[in-house]
């Protein structure tokens, strides 16, 4: 039995093994399984991949997708240009193992970001500053939209905080993408603290959070005119690419 998973901590609001059980149901993969490891610290996956010898490859979510780094043999080019793995590929043979990490998030945010986008909304806020702010960053450049992280802190060269957020900052940039975790289920009476009331029809929210479909982020936008996109699509399209790449 081939066997593919994903660490992350905690994973109890994980997408992936019910996407791939039912993918392997649907498509007749007798000889594959997908299963969650959480796992309490980054160090815990070299004892995973030693003990789950049937282990061929594994998805890697918050709070990993940075720290996994140190531990891979390979990283391919646009994980290296992102600075964050979500995909690690295991390669086993007389002389070790080899670990390469790669970024479907990349293809997940553009492929799914591309069919809502209008020519209009060419400048960017992203709201988070982590492993999935990252990719997103990049998908950014690589379409052309300049975009502006903004954190809780903030920096005063590079990042906005929250409450610098201004009426003007939310007018001139019309494409809002969450990539924190805020709002994420259970905690769904949460959301990220941007000036709501300067939204309006011309704007696109994006939230990578999947559970719930549209979480109070989203429904506030919505309720300002706003069009929304949750991540769930996204994650489709990453998780076909993760088996694409195990598979390849």
């Amino acid at each position: 039995m081939r066997l593919f998973g994903l660490i992350g901590f905690p994973l109890s609001h994980s997408f992936s093994a019910k996407y791939f059980a039912k993918k392997f149901e649907t498509e007749n993969i007798p000889d594959a399984d997908y299963q969650l490891f959480p796992l309490g610290d980054i160090s815990e996956v070299t004892s995973l991949i030693a003990l789950k010898r049937d282990l061929q490859g594994f998805n890697v979510t918050i709070p990993y997708k940075l720290s996994i780094l140190p531990y891979l043999d390979n990283i391919s080019d646009a994980a290296k240009s992102v600075g964050a793995v979500n995909c690690v590929k295991i390669e086993r043979n007389e002389s070790g193992i080899t670990l390469t990490g790669y970024n479907t998030d990349v293809y997940g945010f553009r492929e799914s970001l591309i069919p809502a986008l209008k020519p209009f909304q060419n400048k960017a806020l992203v709201l988070g500053t982590g492993g999935a702010a990252k990719a997103v960053c990049y998908t950014l450049l690589e379409l052309g939209i300049n975009y502006t992280l903004v954190s809780r802190t903030g920096d005063k060269q590079s990042f906005l905080s929250y409450p610098q957020l201004s009426e003007k900052t939310i007018s001139d940039n019309l494409l809002i993408i969450n990539t924190s975790p805020v709002g994420t289920f259970p905690d769904t009476d949460k959301c990220p603290d941007i000036p709501y009331q300067f939204l309006g029809s011309k704007h696109l929210l994006f939230d990578l959070i999947y559970n719930p479909a549209e979480t109070k982020f989203l429904k506030l936008g919505r309720e300002a005119g706003a069009a929304t996109l949750n991540g769930s699509k996204m994650l489709e399209l990453q998780a076909e690419k993760s088996w694409e790449i195990w598979n390849g």
